[in-house]
């Protein structure tokens, strides 16, 4: 057995899974298996992410999810895509009791300039709701109003695209719905790009190696 996959107790830590925009628990199912193995207690946190705001998707999510968390637990997150803005979003007003690291895989952190392009397309906001069209690069919108990081943050970013018109879109080096540029965020502890796509990101072993070292020692194996 693989050291990736091998068994480390991990029983006083908690992990809160939070996944992206029009997906669900299932795209963090692999990691969350993973994160069983070692032992960590693991919150596979489901969402309606295309049914309200970020503000109240941050509210229901997270304390929904703390709710489950074991008493002094410690309590870190891994996020995809728009997930890190939920957290940050919660974050921005709320102070979370023995809060531990976090690990955002293509975050919009800056905004994306899909929903920059798109969001007045027919159809956009109704697939993907009121906090997809949230999320452009301008000054006023979420991303780009919640502030630098206070918190113990470590971001993998993406430079691989299978959606070559969203990419047309996107400065270069993107993932296909992020740039690599946008998903850095002030305060961030550490900082990393691999080859993968923004979909399938969550499921690639070498992401998932890079989120468990993250979680282990605050920083990535570069």
């Amino acid at each position: 057995m693989s050291v990736l996959f091998s068994s480390q107790v991990k029983s006083s830590e908690t992990v809160i899974l939070l996944h992206g925009l029009a997906r669900s628990d299932r795209s963090f199912s692999k990691l969350a298996s993973i994160l069983n193995e070692k032992g960590y207690h693991t919150i596979n946190c489901n969402y309606p992410s295309r049914k309200y705001s970020v503000d109240k998707l941050a509210e229901h999510a997270i304390s929904t999810a703390l709710c489950q968390c074991p008493e002094a637990s410690r309590i870190h997150f891994v996020t995809h895509s728009m997930g890190g803005i939920l957290v940050r979003q919660y974050l921005s007003t709320k102070v979370i009791k023995n809060l531990g690291r976090v690990v955002m895989l293509g975050p919009p952190n800056k905004g994306s300039q899909v929903v920059d392009s798109l969001r007045n397309v027919p159809g956009f906001k109704l697939f993907n709701g009121p906090a997809g069209v949230q999320l452009g690069t301008e000054a006023s919108s979420v991303p780009n109003k919640l502030g630098s990081a206070n918190f113990d943050l470590g971001i993998i970013a993406g430079t691989r695209s299978i959606n070559l018109i969203l990419s047309t879109m996107l400065p270069k080096p993107d993932d296909g719905k992020v740039s690599v540029e946008n998903t850095k965020l002030d305060g961030m502890r550490d900082h990393i790009c691999l080859p993968v796509t923004h979909p399938f990101m969550m499921k690639s072993n070498k992401v998932i190696k890079k989120v468990l070292y993250y979680l282990n020692h605050g920083e990535f194996n570069h």
